[in-house]
């Protein structure tokens, strides 16, 4: 088995390629799903103030005995505070018991509003005083990254959108690489698999290589060279979910997937969303 990858942002810091995503998990089961994420090889773990959750996974990680230097945490500025990021990152790190995160987010753009360049710029000047080491967005299409580079020259490291084998959003992604943007998959399975692992050639490839059609679609997020976060609290699927480092797709693979693309979103418009 290799070691799980890391990725090198444009800030200079490193990403586990892999992460676990806790959207729906309550404060109780956040902990045991943690712990048996720790236990076996995760050390990056993605929540949000929307999720309501930063306490249970502050509580996860300060009794799990694991280096803080070890860990890479994400959490994410919600939509309401695009105003205040200071004190929303503040109220973050409270409830997580940390004195920063890997990693802050702006979770929307909610572009109907239009704070999100004042609240990048909170996010930068939250970066030079260490309270998060790296600093991106979430959702953004390519006119909000833009407006962001424009307006203050200093683009995101990561662009965190909807990302799966129905909605590859290979446009997005081209252009988030050509400006050095590395591209996050939310959502990696489509929601539970729903319309992917009943596709042929991921049972033809979970045949081949021994593996379930959740770890066929894992590699296919890795071997696209995304960053992927997916979601459970269950022990089994947490396990399951990182068993990945023992084979790889091959090219004519990856372009048998790709053809599954719909342009099919499951979540919300970006343009549209938190207006």
């Amino acid at each position: 088995m290799t070691h799980p990858t890391v990725i090198k942002l444009h800030d200079g810091n490193l990403m586990p390629q892999l992460g676990l995503g806790v959207w729906k998990a309550g404060n109780e089961e956040v902990v045991s799903a943690i712990h048996k994420a720790l236990e076996v090889g995760y050390r990056s773990f993605d929540t949000a103030a929307a999720y309501q959750n930063e306490a249970g996974v502050g509580n996860a990680l300060s009794s799990a005995g694991v280096n803080r230097d070890e860990l890479f945490i994400t959490t994410k500025l919600w939509n309401d505070d695009q105003k205040r990021p200071h004190e929303a990152l503040k109220e973050s790190l409270s409830k997580l018991k940390l004195d920063y995160v890997d990693l802050y987010l702006i979770h929307w753009p909610v572009p109907a509003i239009g704070h999100y360049v004042e609240a990048w710029q909170a996010l930068i000047e939250l970066q030079q005083q260490g309270l998060a080491k790296s600093i991106g967005v979430c959702n953004f299409q390519v006119p909000h990254l833009q407006k962001l580079i424009d307006e203050t020259g200093i683009a995101p490291v990561i662009n965190q959108i909807e990302l799966h084998p129905l909605m590859q959003q290979r446009q997005l992604h081209a252009w988030n690489a050509t400006h050095k943007i590395q591209t996050e998959s939310w959502s990696p399975l489509a929601q539970g698999g729903k319309g992917v692992f009943d596709q042929k050639i991921i049972h033809h490839l979970a045949d081949k290589y021994g593996k379930t059609p959740a770890q066929i679609v894992i590699r296919w997020h890795l071997d696209s060279g995304l960053v992927v976060i997916p979601k459970s609290v269950t022990p089994s699927r947490i396990a399951e979910n990182f068993d990945v480092w023992d084979f790889r797709l091959d090219k004519d693979e990856l372009s048998e997937i790709a053809k599954l693309d719909q342009g099919k979103r499951l979540g919300p418009d970006p343009d549209q969303f938190g207006g």
